[in-house]
């Protein structure tokens, strides 16, 4: 599968828990029943989650290979909740998106 169809699998997977696929700023995201985004597909086909850093969910994303901290900007400035793990990790983006649901904002 590509990048946006194991998106989407991460999305049906989790639409019992009141999760739906949207848009944010142009790309597809995964919204919660609040409609605040937790996880959001990338250009370059990696997925970005919201990870409450010090956390083991945080700290086992940022072991994959590829995977660091989100810099939206690309000028250094991570935001150092979001984690981007790359297509070749896609395996474990439900686990990370279920752990970027369950954690408070």
């Amino acid at each position: 599968m590509d990048a946006e169809e194991d998106f989407r699998q991460v999305g049906a997977e989790l639409a019992d828990l009141g999760v739906r696929v949207s848009r944010m700023m142009g790309s597809p995201a995964l919204k919660d029943r609040a409609g605040k985004v937790f996880a959001s597909l990338q250009r370059d086909g990696a997925m970005v989650f919201r990870l409450v850093r010090d956390t083991p969910e945080h700290t086992a994303a940022l072991g994959l290979p590829g995977a660091s901290l989100f810099d939206p900007s690309g000028r250094g400035r991570t935001v150092k909740d979001w984690v981007v793990v790359p297509h070749s990790s896609a395996a474990h983006w439900t686990d990370l998106a279920e752990a970027a649901l369950s954690r408070p904002r």
